[in-house]
């Protein structure tokens, strides 16, 4: 087959980028980019401005770097110069405003985006990862979370009218990131750009603005929202460039009555990590807790899980299963999940014998199954090189490979997110989080894939014995 030339590997990229991207930052960053030329294995790429080239560079580069090098079959580097195309006069009267504000000229001194315009307009970026499933319709109400919730409904009714900011303090797997993202849900549904994320991305995020000189585009992102959800703010604790930057953030938000969210796994007053001037704006808000749910709620929360799946399971290993997991929400969520599979695979119905044995070995601990065991597995079955997996390459087949991968990564190792996605070639914690929600979703209708991740586990797991 006859290699393809630069500008041919470019123009099938662009088609690629037209259907993978959304339709909103496709054509405002990348419909007017045009192919300049190709040397030294770096394609310079023509943008109409500055703006334009700071954003494909620092916000959509991985994207278009991935689909260009998979077409081109090598590492494919890239360049964005300002190019300027002529355009008729006419044709500007058309453009939005948005894409207008980016055409001032360059030589004319001027404050941020986020000062120069109080609110933006603005397409629906990514700028989420949200679960689906993490709403309130599906957040089992009990005497010890009831008023929380109610907290929580108000906000995403009426943001910052009530409780600004609000922060919500518990221990793991008690449902403060089910209610952020239920809020950020709800924001959605009704027209407000809300932005969940966890504490992570922003000081990522802040760390790329100011190494790639665009504060202002990361100032614009954070400061122009309607609602703003932070999980784990307590992991900011001792980035005092983090706190300085997110400190002048809330500020911002507060003083354009735009309301704030945050999580933590303890009250505002014991985050002792965290400068005094922070924690004295966040005990300013509403501070409420979420307690370990109670033994009728844990059973309810099963019932629920059963109901959606259909699946028959008793009344007696309901409570069984509650009596058990009584830490926290993820602990019965695990071995629920132990209880589908095994449904899924016997035709025998769920009896209290099962569910004992079942709660025997979810127990075993998992603490000594590596990453690396999990690549090793994962690379066998589906017949591909661990380098596959955690290299740049996104062939279909490789992509599913690794998304399976850090499906069981999180559900037999105790590796965090970020370290899931530092293993897999550096990727972020959002990706790991998007292919774990893929991927469970997936198994639920899929069964030749649920079969193949029940064989890997149970080989994972069964090496421990």
């Amino acid at each position: 087959m006859k290699p393809l030339s630069p500008q041919q590997a470019w123009n099938i990229a662009f088609s690629q980028l037209e259907i993978q991207l959304d339709r909103a930052s496709f054509t405002t960053w990348l419909r007017d980019a045009v192919f300049l030329g190709y040397a030294d294995g770096v394609f310079r790429v023509g943008v109409p401005n500055t703006y334009a080239s700071d954003m494909l560079q620092h916000r959509l580069y991985r994207t278009i770097w991935r689909v260009l090098s998979d077409i081109w079959g090598d590492t494919a580097e890239l360049c964005f110069e300002v190019h300027k195309q002529e355009r008729p006069l006419e044709m500007e009267a058309e453009l939005p405003l948005f894409q207008l504000m980016q055409q001032q000229p360059e030589e004319t001194p001027s404050a941020p985006l986020y000062q120069q315009v109080s609110r933006p307009q603005r397409p629906d970026l990514p700028e989420s990862e949200l679960n689906p499933r993490m709403t309130f319709d599906r957040f089992i109400v009990n005497s010890a979370n009831r008023m929380t919730l109610e907290a929580a409904l108000a906000v995403a009714e009426q943001p910052a009218n009530i409780y600004n900011p609000l922060v919500i303090y518990g221990g793991v797997g008690l449902g403060k990131t089910h209610l952020m993202q239920s809020i950020a849900h709800a924001c959605h549904a009704r027209g407000r750009r809300a932005i969940y994320i966890p504490s992570e991305v922003f000081t990522n995020d802040l760390v790329d603005a100011i190494r790639h000189r665009a504060t202002a585009m990361f100032r614009e992102k954070y400061r122009s929202v309607d609602v703003l959800l932070v999980d784990d703010i307590q992991f900011i604790g001792g980035k005092e460039s983090t706190q300085e930057e997110f400190f002048h953030t809330f500020n911002a938000l507060y003083t354009f009555n735009k309301q704030i969210v945050l999580a933590s796994d303890r009250p505002p007053g014991l985050l002792n990590t965290l400068e005094d001037r922070l924690r004295s704006r966040f005990e300013g808000g509403l501070v409420m807790d979420l307690q370990p749910p109670e033994f009728e709620t844990r059973v309810a929360i099963l019932r629920m899980w059963a109901e959606e799946r259909e699946i028959d399971l008793p009344d007696s290993v309901c409570q069984m299963i509650a009596d058990r997991a009584r830490a926290n929400i993820r602990e019965l969520e695990g071995i629920f999940n132990q209880i589908v599979a095994t449904t899924r695979f016997s035709p025998q119905p769920v009896t209290e014998d099962i569910a004992e044995n079942l709660l025997e070995s979810y127990h075993r601990p998992r603490r000594h199954i590596t990453l690396r065991r999990v690549l090793d597995v994962t690379a066998r079955h589906m017949n591909l090189m661990v380098d596959d997996l955690t290299g740049p390459r996104r062939t279909q087949k490789i992509t599913q490979a690794r998304q399976i991968a850090m499906y069981l990564a999180r559900e037999v190792t105790y590796a965090s997110l970020p370290q899931i996605g530092e293993v897999f070639g550096g990727r972020a914690h959002s990706t790991v989080l998007h292919s774990c929600n893929k991927i469970a979703d997936e198994i639920q209708t899929d069964t030749h894939l649920r079969r193949l991740i029940q064989a890997m586990q149970e080989e994972l797991v069964g090496a421990l014995d």
